[in-house]
């Protein structure tokens, strides 16, 4: 049975931004996409770094040239930083997939331990490196 037009609640589709406060939950899914893109864009840095390697030594300098630019530095530093985190929040997704941690208290604990766990993972990677 139809509800009569004047009966019907006028209400927003989705929440405004102005009442809308993001929450960890929904940054780290914003932060997931942006990090895959990362992946995507520096991973083609990476494969000219390999190419140059196999070609000859100045293919390989002029790659090393550039990645010890500051811009060069910068986009190997927040492509290792997407890779970690990437991978962290997808063993996140894998435990949510078999069942686990989702009481609020453990999504919100998991979601910072991700961040964490990433940044620390970055930080050793380059100080080994």
């Amino acid at each position: 049975m139809a509800v009569p037009a004047e009966n019907k609640v006028r209400r927003p589709l989705s929440p405004h931004l102005q009442v809308y406060r993001l929450q960890i939950t929904s940054g780290l899914s914003i932060l997931h996409r942006m990090t895959g893109a990362a992946l995507a864009i520096g991973s083609l840095m990476v494969i000219w770094w390999i190419l140059a390697a196999a070609v000859g030594l100045d293919a390989y300098n002029t790659a090393m040239d550039f990645a010890e630019t500051r811009l060069g530095t910068f986009m190997m530093f927040g492509w290792s930083f997407s890779l970690f985190y990437h991978l962290c929040n997808g063993i996140r997704h894998l435990l949510w997939d078999m069942g686990y941690l989702f009481k609020i208290e453990n999504a919100y604990r998991s979601g910072y331990a991700v961040v964490f766990i990433s940044i620390g993972m970055t930080i050793l990677a380059w100080a080994c490196a």
